[in-house]
């Protein structure tokens, strides 16, 4: 069981599950409600007429986030990077508490966001939203922007070997690379997860639709 990325879920929905697609429109009523609390007016596109295939559907074991989460808390450190395949457990372990630490400071998209549901919105606000518990929003309330998450992974890429176009864009050589996973390959996990996630945030700001982890 793992963690499932979709953008473009409404249409998805509408070609393979209708119970889904009803939830899945009261969820994101809910998110548009509570972001115009705040004074963020978006909204998930309707569906196209037939319904599209989804954008982007991807998916990775819940701990590959975390590793990934885990190379950039120490590459912001200016700390010795290591992958997780290689390093031991009490060494994990302490890294995964800094993760903690850097999440407290309510600052990373990429941090804090719920590992198994949740949105992020192509709007761009600074630090990652709290909406209220009373607004049943996905996520335990947490929102991120799809424009700082994508600035996240950019500061990232190169701790990961991952070269980006002046424009943030992939070669087709290194996206061929990034999709193809190979075990073999020096944080092979982290790589992976990273793409995802990229992939996601492109189609998210290209389609003006949410990237939904659920």
């Amino acid at each position: 069981m793992g963690l499932s990325i979709t953008v473009g879920l409404l249409d998805s929905q509408a070609r393979h599950d209708a119970d889904g697609l009803a939830y899945h429109r009261g969820a994101f009523a809910r998110l548009s409600k509570a972001l115009a609390v705040g004074g963020i007016d978006w909204h998930e596109p309707e569906i196209s007429d037939p319904p599209a295939v989804a954008a982007v559907a991807a998916g990775f074991p819940y701990s590959f986030l975390t590793h990934l989460r885990r190379v950039f808390v120490l590459a912001g450190r200016g700390e010795p990077l290591t992958p997780a395949a290689e390093t031991d457990d009490r060494q994990y372990e302490r890294d995964c508490e800094k993760i903690q630490d850097e999440a407290s400071v309510l600052a990373s998209h990429l941090l804090c966001h719920a590992d198994n549901s949740g949105y992020y919105v192509p709007v761009d606000f600074a630090a990652p939203l709290f909406l209220s518990p009373e607004a049943g929003v996905d996520g335990y309330g947490m929102v991120g922007s799809t424009q700082q998450l994508l600035a996240e992974l950019a500061r990232v890429a190169p701790s990961l070997g991952i070269d980006l176009a002046p424009d943030g864009t992939l070669s087709a050589a290194t996206e061929s690379a990034l999709a193809d996973f190979d075990p073999d390959t020096p944080f092979a996990m982290e790589r992976f997860t990273w793409y995802q996630l990229h992939r996601a945030c492109r189609a998210s700001l290209d389609g003006g639709q949410a990237i939904v982890f659920h």
